[in-house]
């Protein structure tokens, strides 16, 4: 386990929202979901975990230090750290992850933030109801159909533990499970769709 030397700093009783992805490349759509995320669900910071690599694509992503210099030109707002800390922990999955910011930071309160094309594919993860049963989740509406992110198999198995999207600046508070989704104005950005213009090469 890492130190904490180089990591973001957060004291406990603090709400810190967790972004994980390849971020290849980091787009405006991950900057606008942030600040919702910071507005929505009341947190005191938000951490971009820029991934080693996805363990559900085949293809690797470019290489992290680029992807961090990348990230850390266009996310600037003074509550939010880009980081890599899965890199520095060697974790590979979400989960352990979580698992490892838990032993790291006790007493932070965190929340795991996705879109809600995530949600749809949530049962595919390592250990998706571990992290459900941990942390609260809050999901944010992205571009796409949404009504398959809400009939989705997570969605289903824990439908009586979301938070209606009224109370969301609540989640942080909430005991696991809970998780809430909100539908937020989006900028229609797609890292696959940047990579596919040829304006960011691996």
């Amino acid at each position: 386990m890492p130190v904490r030397a180089g990591l973001p700093v957060a004291r406990a009783g603090m709400t810190v929202g967790l972004l994980g992805g390849s971020f290849d490349p980091p787009h405006d759509g991950h900057v606008h979901i942030t600040r919702q995320a910071l507005r929505r669900f009341g947190l005191d910071r938000v951490w971009w975990l820029v991934s080693p690599g996805n363990p559900l694509k085949a293809e690797g992503p470019a290489e992290i230090g680029r992807r961090m210099a990348a990230a850390r030109g266009l996310m600037r707002h003074p509550r939010v750290a880009v980081t890599d800390i899965e890199a520095r922990m060697g974790t590979r999955y979400t989960a352990e992850t979580v698992a490892g910011l838990r032993r790291l930071y006790p007493g932070v309160r965190f929340v795991w933030l996705m879109g809600s094309d995530n949600l749809e594919s949530f049962h595919k993860w390592e250990q998706w109801e571990w992290l459900l049963q941990t942390v609260p989740v809050g999901v944010m509406a992205r571009p796409g159909d949404r009504i398959a992110a809400r009939c989705s198999i997570a969605a289903a198995r824990y439908v009586n533990a979301r938070l209606p999207a009224w109370k969301s600046r609540l989640l942080p508070e909430q005991s696991p499970p809970g998780w809430c989704f909100v539908n937020v104005p989006m900028v229609n950005s797609s890292s696959t769709e940047i990579r596919a213009r040829g304006d960011w090469v691996r």
